[in-house]
Parts: structure tokens; C-alpha cells; sequence
């Protein structure tokens, strides 16, 4: 429906409405793109038109807060922007939250309106460029581009809390493999290469009356993988060095970091950069194979048991994403 699309995150997009007003009245088309979603998805959303970012997450806000405007709010006019920006308190523009609203509250900048007002100029000098930025959207001029090409992550995490607290080693190295599994598919994904993995593990901190106790520890490859393989064995040999007897543990988690594009990192004169044996292709099998359900084909070391998992009872169907848990009429 527009000619560029930011997905921002899990629920909310930047479209790039350039030339539509040409054709067709913002508003209008606002409501055409709420309809279309919940006739295709059965999802009410709500659409905010501005000239900024910052000024369109606001706009979002108000659509969302008042019911008059039948969930669309075009905010291109100046002094609808005015108008809308004096009764939004400053902790709620897009970027500024409770911590810094309270050094703005000091200065006597208590509204979006306030900070719009203010002095790009002394805001930098004050806090930061990336404030400045705000200020700079709040008076509709653009800052913040569009980024059509999702940034390159930095990290992946995957971590949980454990259904029931584990007291043995194997269990937990179950736990960990799993966790390196599901990073180095995400990793996968990304077309990306790691180096670096942290593994955490630690105790629950609301049992008082138990011993606590957390650690984590990295290692890193000779060169960069996306290989399962690489990345359990390194798992299991960081568990062991941080692994302590005597402890529920009632969380695990693995980090992977320092991320390559594949074929470009540069080995020393002398490092070994053998890799395994056709570990693209069967990497790429796995994710092919398991793409029809998580964990068809898995490594021994994530056990089949799995009793120290997350307790999924209570977990919503997924009715928007999943074929099989759309709910039946009889």
C-alpha cells in the first residue's frame, strides 16, 4: 500500500506515504490501511500521519487515546501538532521516558510542546544530539530516516527461565545445548557468522532462604561459524568452567556476539581455518527440515526429556501465525 515500509518492531511499521496525498486524502487512506489489516488479519491497528517520526508515534498515541478519531490522526497540519503536542506530557515523546523527563521536569519543560519549544542548541549542549534530534522532529524536520533494511544485529541472546530448578549438571548442559542451538539457527538466519559466546547461568534472587549464586563465562572460535556443532561444544566446555554443585539454578542463557559477514573475516598467517566438512549444507538441511516444527531433528546433547522447560501450559494459541491453532466453528 506504500512505496516504502519500516517494520519498527514485532506490532508497529513506518510506511513512507510520499505521492498518496496525490491521490487520495491521507486520512482516507489511513482508514483503507486499518481496514485491509483487519479484514486480512483480524487485528485492529491504529494510524498516525506526520510529518517526523516522532511526530507520527504521537499522532499513533492519540489515535489510540481518543475514540473521535475512529483510529486515524493526521498530524501534517502545524497547528494540529501544536495543539496535540501541549497536552502530551514530556515522558511520553518517543525517545525521552521517565529518567530524562525528570532532569527536562527541572527545567521546567513538563510537555512535548515545552521541549519543541526549547533550544536545539542548549538541549545538545544539555543532554545529547540524539535529544537535539527530538527536538528538531517535534517541529517537523525529519532526523531519523527511514531504514527499509532491518540494521545488522550486534548480539543474540536466548535465555529462559527453567520450569522446575535444576540440580544436576546434565540437565543443565541439556539446557544450555538447547539454547545454542536455538542462537546459532537465529544466527542463521541473519546470514551472519559469530566469533564470540557468553553462557550465564545463575540462581533464583527471590529465594531468600537458598544459596545464590550467578556466573557467566565467553569463549571464543579461531574463526567466525554459524556451525550448531562449534557453538555446543564451546557451550558445554564454558558450563563446566563456571559450574558449582549444591545450587538450584533456576535460569540459563547463551550470547553470541561478534558477529562477520560470511567469508570476511581475516585470519592470522598462521591460524588454522579448517572448517568442517559440508557444515553449510547440512546447517541449511536442518533449518529446512525443522522449519515445520522447532526441533524435528535436534543434537543429543538437548536431551528429549527436556523436564527443566519453560511451562507452556497457559501459552495463548497463536491464532494470527499458526494454521493448525486457528480456532474451529461448529
Amino acid at each position: 500500500m506504500a512505496p516504502r515500509v519500516e517494520v519498527y518492531s514485532i506490532d508497529e511499521a513506518f510506511l513512507d506515504l510520499t505521492g498518496i496525498e496525490s491521490a487520495i486524502s491521507l486520512v482516507e487512506f489511513g482508514q483503507q490501511v486499518r481496514e485491509r489489516i483487519g479484514h486480512w488479519i483480524g487485528i485492529t491497528v491504529c494510524v498516525g500521519i506526520a510529518p517526523t517520526k516522532t511526530l507520527a508515534k504521537l499522532a499513533n498515541h492519540a489515535a489510540k487515546k481518543y475514540p473521535a478519531t475512529q483510529g486515524v490522526v493526521d498530524l501534517t497540519n502545524p497547528e494540529r501538532q501544536r495543539r496535540l503536542l501541549a497536552l502530551v506530557p514530556v515522558d511520553d515523546v518517543w525517545g525521552v521516558g521517565r529518567r530524562l523527563s525528570k532532569r527536562l521536569n527541572a527545567l521546567g519543560i513538563t510537555t512535548a510542546l515545552d521541549l519543541a519549544n526549547a533550544s536545539p542548541r542548549a538541549i545538545r549542549d544539555q543532554f545529547s544530539v540524539v535529544l537535539e534530534r527530538t527536538v528538531r522532529e517535534l517541529n517537523g524536520e525529519s532526523c531519523i530516516e527511514l531504514e527499509e533494511i532491518p540494521p545488522t544485529k550486534k548480539q543474540i541472546v536466548c535465555s529462559r527461565s527453567f520450569g522446575a530448578k535444576v540440580t544436576q549438571f546434565e540437565l543443565l548442559r541439556e539446557a544450555v545445548c538447547e539454547y545454542a542451538t536455538r542462537a546459532t539457527e537465529k544466527l542463521r538466519k541473519e546470514q551472519q557468522q559469530a566469533k564470540v559466546m557468553t553462557v550465564f547461568i545463575r540462581t533464583s534472587p527471590f529465594k531468600d532462604n537458598e544459596p545464590q549464586y550467578s556466573n557467566s563465562a565467553s569463549g571464543e572460535l579461531l574463526i567466525p561459524s554459524c556451525d550448531t556443532r562449534d557453538f555446543i561444544e564451546l557451550a558445554n566446555h564454558l558450563l563446566k568452567r563456571i559450574w558449582k554443585d549444591g545450587f538450584r539454578y533456576a535460569k540459563a542463557g547463551v550470547m553470541l556476539s561478534d558477529f562477520y559477514d560470511p567469508g570476511m573475516f581475516q585470519p592470522g598467517l598462521f591460524d588454522d581455518v579448517s572448517t568442517r566438512a559440508n557444515s553449510q549444507q547440512l546447517m541449511s538441511v536442518l533449518d529446512t527440515i525443522n522449519q515445520s516444527g522447532a526441533g524435528k531433528v535436534f543434537f543429543a546433547g538437548q536431551g528429549t526429556k527436556k523436564d527443566w522447560s519453560m511451562k507452556r501450559e497457559h501459552l495463548s494459541p497463536a491464532y494470527t501465525t499458526r494454521w493448525d491453532q486457528l480456532p474451529r466453528v461448529k
